[in-house]
């Protein structure tokens, strides 16, 4: 069974302010005029898919395509003695297996020396999708968390199989009718088919290792919520933090409950992380997240992301003065309707990630009626 089975065009959502509530899709902010932080953006318009922008000598920004409503995901290249490490790979795909042909071209802007280490920050298809496709074709290392490979390789091995039991019994617990399990039903084990084959082995890294690329030395950060063991790479020298999802300017990571782990508590994570990425990235680093543009105000962006969990757990402690279900409690978290089968499964992880949150706090109650649904109360 799986942890995620949500796919990559709707695995981010805007970050709310006290002023609005979020929406799940991975849409532009939906905050009220002046509740957001001012962030600065200087690097102006992105790449070009096939092709690349220096942001720092040695630092290229890359983008590629995604076939989902988010549809891109920049990618990182930093020269590594005679050749380049690049940072996540993009969706495995045609588009972008073609895009990687023409960056590594002999007149592409990588093509002088080659690829020599992958790193990946997680484990969605749209940051390993490609990472098997390039360590294969250049004969390189994979190098990522322990768990974030690990829970690839579980999701991956779905392919093919049919939806669990366990997980048809999580979502109708949820209070999901029967068209919401068709879909999951028909969807499920998609994962693998946007994952080229992983490598079978790969280099481990570790929460505040540094790891020497090129002239530099970089630092991994690791942070929860959005997935296992989420990698960040800071370089001091260079004032750069490479994000992944763990950052963005104007969407917030899906932090969500996924049927492998029913009970798990990921916004705990997730707000610790946020808290500690404030402690340890100083203000003046110029971010490079996986989605929108490279920016600067990180700590504004970090406070404002906490703020708006924050907002989201105050509307459900109210919302849970009489009995819910998790399709209940949508109207209290989300800007938006939850009207298609895909948003169904985005906002059911995240609102009993928010429920949970609460549960493991004693500030609210949980019983399940003799149809299998459970129904949440606040705690008197």
């Amino acid at each position: 069974m799986t942890q995620q089975q949500a796919t990559p065009e709707t695995g981010t959502r805007p970050g709310g302010a006290a002023a609005a509530r979020p929406s799940p899709d991975g849409l532009p902010d939906s905050d009220a005029p002046g509740t957001r932080p001012e962030l600065e953006y200087p690097c102006g318009d992105a790449p070009e898919v096939g092709s690349a922008r220096e942001i720092v000598p040695g630092v290229m920004w890359l983008r590629m395509p995604l076939p989902f409503s988010l549809d891109h995901i920049n990618l990182w290249a930093v020269r590594d003695g005679d050749g380049w490490a690049v940072f996540d790979s993009g969706v495995h795909s045609t588009e972008t297996a073609r895009a990687w042909r023409t960056l590594f071209a002999e007149s592409g802007p990588l093509g002088q020396g080659g690829l020599r280490r992958v790193f990946v920050t997680h484990m969605h298809p749209d940051h390993i999708g490609m990472a098997g496709w390039l360590t294969r074709r250049f004969d390189c290392r994979l190098w990522m968390t322990q768990l974030e490979y690990l829970s690839c390789r579980v999701l991956v091995a779905d392919t093919g199989r049919e939806a669990p039991d366990e997980a048809v019994r999580f979502y109708r617990r949820a209070g999901w009718d029967d068209d919401g399990i068709e879909f999951y039903r028909t969807r499920f084990g998609t994962f693998g088919k946007m994952t080229y084959a992983l490598p079978e082995s790969y280099r481990r890294i570790h929460d505040r290792e540094r790891i020497r690329i090129g002239e530099h030395e970089w630092q991994v950060v690791v942070g929860t919520g959005h997935s296992p063991e989420h990698a960040c790479f800071y370089c001091p020298e260079l004032k750069l933090l490479i994000s992944g999802d763990q950052v963005l300017p104007r969407i917030s990571s899906n932090v969500s409950v996924f049927p492998t782990e029913p009970d798990a508590d990921p916004l705990h994570g997730w707000l610790d992380s946020l808290d500690r990425l404030r402690r340890t990235i100083p203000d003046d680093v110029l971010v490079l997240p996986a989605h929108n543009e490279p920016f600067r105000g990180i700590h504004a962006r970090l406070t404002h992301l906490a703020r708006g969990h924050a907002s989201s757990l105050e509307r459900l402690r109210r919302h849970l003065e009489q009995p819910r279900r998790v399709v209940d409690v949508f109207s209290a978290l989300f800007a938006r309707p939850i009207d298609g089968p895909h948003l169904l499964s985005l906002a059911t992880g995240e609102s009993i990630a928010h429920l949970n949150y609460l549960l493991r706090r004693g500030e609210a109650t949980v019983s399940v009626d003799d149809d299998g649904v459970a129904w949440y109360q606040g705690a008197s």
